[in-house]
């Protein structure tokens, strides 16, 4: 997916063509509103109320909890919505053991020199986070859930996201990418999940991402993909489809295999994603039924 840098926004030709119509944070095209905002990082008082909300102590160092992303589909109420507290209430309820951090570098996490470091949590925030589902009724009443949610059907299929017919050049009407966390593990390596969408004429697609990298340890990459094919007209009913590939190796099996053992040579997680054995995958497609 091209960087949000590289893009300059659409031309008034290129919206026009596709029936499209730009919005502030966003685009209406097909039916979709789609739209995205990019908060600060949570003030005291906001961070007071995520730990509240979480009944933790514990967040990571920058949390955009104003930052969001979302994608309404009008005809059906259909809303997928991308944000920090949901994807927290995930990490919180999955509750990963926490990874072995490397004795030489226990020191960074102590508040006090004196301090016992005692991880009892995972502190690397990983989250199964895929997204949160709304139904949005009317404009007084919704439904909402979390991932496996009982408003919004994901059924399992054997159908894939066609990625070679998404890099076919296309007009893009909207682009941007979201940060939604990041922590940087006291710099013992990076933590972080971002949101990017693509929307083009034939449909819209998401990139959901967060990366770990705990140096000499480490590495785990769980990406969320969602594509919209748009069909014929605004009535159209949307077909969404979901891919969950989870994907995580060690330094030490990496190395052994005769990759490289420094953190240096897995800075970007496109380049080293392929190199990291899948955990879990699955397809899903979203259930309309009218």
């Amino acid at each position: 997916m091209a960087s949000a840098a590289a893009w300059e926004g659409p031309t008034a030709a290129q919206l026009k063509a596709a029936g499209a119509e730009a919005i502030p944070g966003g685009v209406r095209v097909k039916g979709w509103v789609i739209q995205s905002h990019k908060g600060p990082i949570l003030n005291s008082a906001s961070v007071q109320r995520f730990e509240d909300e979480l009944h933790t102590t514990h967040l990571p160092e920058m949390v955009f909890g104003e930052s969001f992303l979302s994608l309404q589909h009008t005809q059906t109420g259909i809303k997928l919505h991308f944000n920090a507290l949901d994807a927290l209430k995930a990490w919180k309820k999955e509750a990963l053991p926490p990874v072995e951090v490397p004795a030489a570098a226990k020191w960074k996490f102590r508040s006090k020199p004196s301090d016992q470091v005692i991880l009892d949590y995972d502190y690397t925030f990983t989250t199964p986070y895929c997204g949160s589902d709304t139904v949005v009724l009317n404009t007084d009443t919704t439904q909402t859930g979390l991932d496996e949610c009982s408003t919004l059907c994901w059924e399992d299929t054997n159908d894939r996201i066609d990625l070679v017919a998404l890099s076919a050049k296309e007009p893009i009407l909207f682009y941007d990418e979201v940060i939604v966390y990041e922590d940087e593990l006291a710099d013992n390596g990076i933590s972080f999940l971002t949101v990017r969408v693509r929307v083009m004429p034939t449909g819209w697609f998401l990139l959901l991402r967060f990366w770990l990298r705990v140096d000499g340890v480490l590495m785990r990459l769980r990406d969320t993909r969602l594509h919209c094919s748009f069909g014929d007209g605004d009535g159209a009913k949307p077909v969404v489809l979901r891919e969950c590939c989870w994907r995580e190796a060690t330094f030490a099996s990496l190395a052994a295999k005769g990759n490289p053992s420094d953190s240096a040579s897995y800075a970007d997680p496109d380049v080293i994603a392929q190199k990291l054995p899948i955990v879990m995958q699955k397809t899903q497609k979203l259930k309309i039924t009218s």
